[in-house]
């Protein structure tokens, strides 16, 4: 798998956004195929940092059920794979900077 199919987006929520100023840990959704060493590489080689640790979650995909004109619509939201990911002692990933 190519690096650049790796990491889909990073996470900006509260919750990840308090592991970064705790912890030093960053969210990412990433490619459901990829493994923690695929990951490791994508994350040093994008964003110039050393990776200390990769932990990894899939989020189950959820039904969803919304009332309309034509009557009740039913789907569901497809699965994903998110990456935490814990950077070295003094080191940062501004994922700010290109918004």
């Amino acid at each position: 798998m190519k690096l650049s199919e790796v990491l889909v987006k990073p996470i900006l929520t509260e919750k990840a956004n308090a592991q970064q100023e705790k912890l030093r840990r960053y969210a990412f959704k990433v490619n459901r195929k990829a493994n923690k060493l695929e990951i490791k590489k994508a994350v040093e080689e994008f964003y110039g940092v050393n990776v200390i640790d990769v932990n990894t979650a899939v989020a189950p995909g959820k039904n969803k059920t919304r009332y309309t004109k034509a009557g009740f619509i039913q789907g569901a939201k497809p699965a994903y794979k998110k990456a935490f990911v814990t950077v070295a002692e003094g080191e940062a990933i501004d994922l700010y900077a290109n918004i």
